[in-house]
């Protein structure tokens, strides 16, 4: 009976080994790796790497400019979180409870962004939002009122940039948020209006509790496309610009090694954006995880 058991733990081991081996190669061993660099000076063409102890870690504090991009970065998740989570869910409250009527034309009509490419979208919002001759610039004109170069005009770059990403991912969170929120009984919902009970206090005291599960996914999700996507048009728009107005830490991680070739500060970047993650998972998991409803 012993053999069977320890029989059945290696085959059990051996199924394990091809999700283990690409867990290794592609995600362990470039940790390691990264975590390696960020202790060396180097431009990627030297043969030799220049130990630096944690000089990098240090140039990365002392520079100016770290506490702009770290900004920009808490930014970016600001706004995609309100336009990214905060929106589609009460919008799938008021679309699924309220004017149910055409919720599944609504479910296509936003989820369609979510299949276009992130460069085609920055195109896109660029040629809407030109401040010239741009299609909103030409009706803000006719009522007087003139729309600022957003590209070149710190705050607004962030906002803008946040506004194509949030673009994107919308439909995507919606469709997860409106399947969560549908899934909740409806007779708690018709008692609650049977005691008069107002839209507002059924959203936040029955459907944000009972598919908090969701809107926690769909928060940290959130979290990682606003550090994530939004490369994408930077690298397309801005290069960072006005003066790292835009920049946000992953795509200064990806100017000092592929541009800067420094790629020991590169690596310490990418480090430090590793230990961001698991802070703001922290947070998350103390502050709101502990507070959700996990059905059954």
């Amino acid at each position: 009976m012993k053999f069977k058991q320890t029989w059945f733990n290696w085959k059990a081991f051996l199924f394990m080994m091809p999700s283990a081996i690409i867990f290794c190669v592609f995600l362990l061993y470039p940790l390691i790796h990264t975590i390696y660099l960020s202790f060396f000076k180097w431009n990627m063409i030297s043969p030799n790497k220049q130990f630096v102890g944690f000089d990098n870690y240090l140039a990365i504090f002392s520079d100016p400019n770290t506490i702009k991009i770290l900004n920009n970065s808490f930014w970016y998740i600001f706004w995609i979180v309100l336009f990214a989570v905060v929106l589609p869910y009460i919008l799938a409250f008021i679309l699924d409870y309220l004017v149910p009527r055409f919720i599944h034309f609504y479910k296509a009509s936003l989820f369609v962004p979510a299949v276009l490419s992130l460069v085609v979208a920055s195109v896109l919002f660029t040629w809407i939002l030109n401040p010239l001759t741009g299609p909103l610039a030409i009706i803000l004109k006719s009522f007087g009122i003139s729309m600022p170069f957003w590209s070149n005009t710190e705050g607004w770059v962030v906002f803008v940039l946040s506004l194509m990403v949030s673009w994107k991912v919308f439909g995507y969170n919606f469709i997860l948020l409106v399947a969560a929120i549908s899934g909740i009984d409806r007779e708690l919902i018709e008692a609650a209006r049977l005691d008069n009970v107002s839209n507002s206090r059924i959203f936040f005291q029955i459907v944000l509790p009972i598919s908090s599960a969701t809107g926690v996914y769909v928060l940290v999700m959130a979290v990682v496309q606003a550090l994530q996507y939004v490369f994408t048009p930077i690298s397309v728009l801005t290069q960072g610009g006005p003066d790292n107005a835009s920049a946000n830490i992953i795509f200064e991680s990806y100017r000092q090694g592929f541009v800067m070739f420094n790629t020991g500060r590169s690596a310490a970047m990418s480090v430090l954006t590793l230990l961001m993650c698991v802070c703001l998972l922290w947070v998350e998991y103390f502050f709101v995880e502990r507070r959700v409803h996990y059905e059954n």
